[in-house]
């Protein structure tokens, strides 16, 4: 008789882990095969107690004492191309803000120059990226759950659920999507397969998944609406390659006088956009602006087609206006002040972004393990008047200008706190500090992967499944 025993190891989140036994017997005595089966699986079969490692992520409590944070780096000059940064599509104006989380340094693949971090626990190895959708393409992969401020609870609204439990419905055209998003009952729609370009605003209480490949073309507006998730899903907006495609757009303004791919505003607020490519806006891929709050966008790919941009009053020749993400539209919405509070996690700003990765006004935006790669970058992260930022374990790979201020006036308003970022091969400004109150510890429970993790992380797990 032999017997052999394998081990598979369940991981609990404490200090140790219970390893479990399981046995396999095998007998070339046929008669006793029973009872030798039966005495193989209890001598084989043990628990016993390992020393726990490093998890694979490192979990940040709420409500707890930052980490110190940076000293402040004066580099106040504004690059060209987006000297003001408004947003000449935006229209007119949630509420929140409450505090969490210190980190320790990631391990040091890459310098972190200009990055302080606390006397936290030591930072995991790389963790695994979510995994694809399988060969069902009928119905989305299960949801993560909703993590950052659109799991905040504000404005009457307790988390983000969208149209939660209801009965999903397939649509297949631009038209039966259209009409499946109208009114504020709950509701969850697949998209399935490429629609015609077009128009869509959502009303409250929806969830659009894709599934089999989907593709939206045109421009998506959030406006007004409450508890709205898009997921797994290709947005394309309307100028992929060329501004002119785009229905509203003039020749004499240039490339911004057209639509976002997505636009979120006018109050709308518990908006979640999670594994999604976002592409080709004209004027700018997703924007959040005049009153909009409590969003969180996860695991989304932000790219353009190149293009010359090279007419009309903003042409900006070769750098092209492909500035992808604006929150908060205008100095002048001093109504915004206390909102527009975003989450950016696990995102992947890629080909082609000139700048906006974001650009923030007055909002408390936090940027948690996103990864920066454009080639064309002319900045990454700009804060403007009263924008408070936490940038956290992070990876800038090749980029001009990880994150500034976007002139000495804002800021005395505003503020970026950095920690366990990699900076790769960066050049430019890594401002810090700022005269407005530092943003240091989010309202919520979130999870820290290592910043040496984050380029094969988010590449992989980035974009629709």
């Amino acid at each position: 008789m032999t017997c052999t025993s394998t081990k598979p190891k369940l991981y609990a989140p404490s200090a140790t882990r219970r390893t479990f036994s399981t046995g396999l017997c095998q007998s070339s005595v046929y008669g006793w095969r029973s009872f030798l089966s039966l005495v193989c699986a209890i001598a084989c079969s043990s628990a016993t107690d390992e020393p726990g490692g490093a998890s694979d992520r490192q979990t940040v409590p709420m409500f707890s004492e930052p980490g110190p944070m940076n000293g402040a780096a004066a580099n106040n000059d504004v690059p060209s191309g987006d000297p003001s940064g408004a947003n000449t599509g935006a229209s007119p104006s949630g509420s929140g803000s409450e505090q969490t989380a210190p980190v320790g340094l990631a391990p040091g693949s890459g310098s972190t120059p200009g990055a302080s971090g606390g006397n936290g626990p030591a930072q995991p190895p790389p963790a695994q990226p979510p995994p694809t959708q399988p060969g069902n393409c009928n119905a989305p992969p299960a949801a993560d759950p909703v993590i950052g401020w659109a799991a905040v609870n504000g404005n009457g609204v307790a988390t983000t659920t969208g149209g939660g439990n209801a009965t999903p419905v397939t649509v297949t055209t631009l038209a039966q999507l259209q009409n499946a998003v109208l009114g504020t009952d709950p509701a969850v729609i697949f998209v399935k397969g490429v629609l015609t370009p077009g128009e869509l605003r959502p009303g409250s209480n929806k969830t659009i998944a894709g599934i089999c490949g989907a593709e939206i073309h045109g421009h998506i507006e959030v406006s007004g609406s409450v508890n709205v998730i898009f997921r797994n899903i290709k947005i394309v907006g309307f100028g992929p390659g060329n501004c002119a495609l785009d229905p509203g757009f003039d020749p004499a303004v240039g490339c911004s006088s057209g639509d976002d791919a997505i636009t979120v505003q006018r109050n709308s607020h518990h908006v979640w956009f999670d594994h999604c490519d976002i592409s080709d806006g004209t004027d700018g891929n997703l924007d959040v602006s005049n009153g909009a709050d409590f969003v969180t966008i996860s695991w989304t790919k932000f790219h353009y087609t190149a293009r010359l941009d090279n007419v009309g009053d903003d042409s900006t020749g070769a750098a092209g206006h492909r500035y992808s993400d604006l929150v908060g539209g205008s100095d002048n919405t001093t109504g915004d002040a206390d909102l527009l509070n975003v989450t950016w996690h696990h995102n992947w700003w890629a080909d082609n972004v000139v700048e906006r990765q974001p650009r923030v006004r007055f909002g408390e935006n936090h940027l948690f393990n996103n990864y920066w790669a454009s080639a064309t970058t002319n900045y990454c992260v700009r804060a403007g008047i009263q924008a408070h930022l936490l940038i956290e374990n992070s990876y800038f790979d090749g980029v001009k200008s990880p994150h500034q201020f976007n002139n000495e006036d804002d800021q005395q308003t505003a503020s970026i706190t950095v920690r366990g970022n990699v900076y790769d091969n960066t050049s430019g400004d890594q401002e810090t500090g700022g005269g407005g109150p530092a943003f240091t510890t989010p309202p919520y429970r979130y999870t820290l992967d290592a910043a040496a993790a984050v380029p094969d992380l988010v590449q992989q797990g980035a974009g629709p499944k």
